[in-house]
């Protein structure tokens, strides 16, 4: 998977923790991935909705 380098960058800062052992803030991390998938599941439902009126 290529990820443009200033999305990462962007991402890397983001979910960073100098306070945990592996360097990122893992509750954070799942959060926002978390919401990502609801924006997505949303997106979708508004979609199929669309598809079938």
């Amino acid at each position: 998977m290529e990820i443009p380098q200033e999305d990462y960058k962007r991402i890397e800062e983001a979910i960073y923790s100098a306070d945990s052992p592996v360097g990122i803030d893992a509750k954070k991390t799942h959060v926002m991935i978390l919401h990502m998938l609801e924006q997505i599941d949303a997106r979708l439902r508004r979609l199929e909705s669309a598809l079938t009126s």
